[in-house]
């Protein structure tokens, strides 16, 4: 299974679980385009779309940095023209870019509110209108959103409606465009997580948060490539799960995944039901 000579098109790409999946890609020598709004470091989130380029090109990949606000249609667009001038085309579009805000209705700020449904949900779908047309051209084309399993359970609205709306919406759009592009051969999946996964931004989330109890991006950028690899004409409309998807290929063995050396127990992600 390869990626070599794929064009990956990951939003979100500077940090985090974005970039795990891009140097994973890379090790294959595939091509990405790194889109993130990070261009000089930030002050508490370590990493730039150029610092994600040298490590992806390093990795022995090909990177194209651009800076992009998911937020904006023209932005989306210019960074679709770049990447086709750049590589010729586009095969693969990760949809990673995600706002976070775990709050309740009335401590939910407006601005939050709307950042969340821009950059998780209505970006989801912008860039993924934006990419289709070069998707029908590619050869094994897929789409990768970062988000659960679709529910309607009230306890997973109850204390952040605003940010679960967002995140099933970024699901709804696999339940609605896997289906609508099957006859163009375009896989529409999404992945999530079983266990916390600790990236920078987790630990802007305040206190209550363990990301020692968490697992490494790196096992979701593994199960992102199986997925990637497989046949855009057999694998679509699906809810992965990391773990799972390891599994299927005969990956139980997770301890090099694990936040703290030899951990057996791990914090649930969201969205999902503890084991057992």
């Amino acid at each position: 299974m390869t990626l070599a000579g794929k064009t990956l098109f990951i939003t979100g790409a500077s940090r985090g679980i974005g970039k795990a999946i891009a140097l994973r890609a890379a090790r294959d020598g595939a091509r990405i385009a790194v889109l993130g709004k990070t261009e000089t470091p930030h002050p508490q989130l370590p990493g730039t779309i150029h610092s994600a380029a040298a490590e992806i090109e390093a990795a022995g990949g090909q990177a194209l940095p651009l800076a992009v606000d998911v937020r904006d249609d023209a932005a989306i667009a210019n960074a679709v023209k770049a990447t086709v001038d750049r590589f010729g085309g586009i095969d693969i579009l990760v949809n990673n870019a995600s706002a976070i805000n775990l709050t309740g209705t009335l401590s939910t700020p407006m601005k939050r509110f709307d950042l969340m449904m821009s950059v998780n949900m209505r970006a989801t779908f912008a860039c993924s209108q934006a990419c289709i047309p070069w998707l029908k051209r590619a050869g094994n084309p897929h789409i990768l959103n970062l988000s659960p399993p679709p529910s309607l359970d009230p306890k997973w609205f109850q204390h952040h409606v605003a940010y679960t709306m967002s995140k099933m919406g970024m699901s709804f759009c696999v339940l609605g465009m896997s289906p609508e592009l099957r006859g163009d051969g375009i896989a529409v999946n999404a992945l999530w997580p079983r266990t916390l996964i600790a990236t920078a931004a987790l630990s802007m989330l305040g206190p209550g948060i363990a990301p020692e109890l968490g697992r490494k991006p790196d096992i979701v950028a593994d199960a992102a490539h199986i997925i990637l690899c497989r046949d855009s004409r057999a694998t679509s409309g699906n809810f992965f799960i990391d773990d799972e998807v390891l599994a299927s290929e005969g990956i139980t063995d997770l301890s090099s995944y694990a936040v703290t050396p030899g951990a057996t127990s791990f914090l649930p992600d969201l969205f999902l039901e503890p084991p057992g």
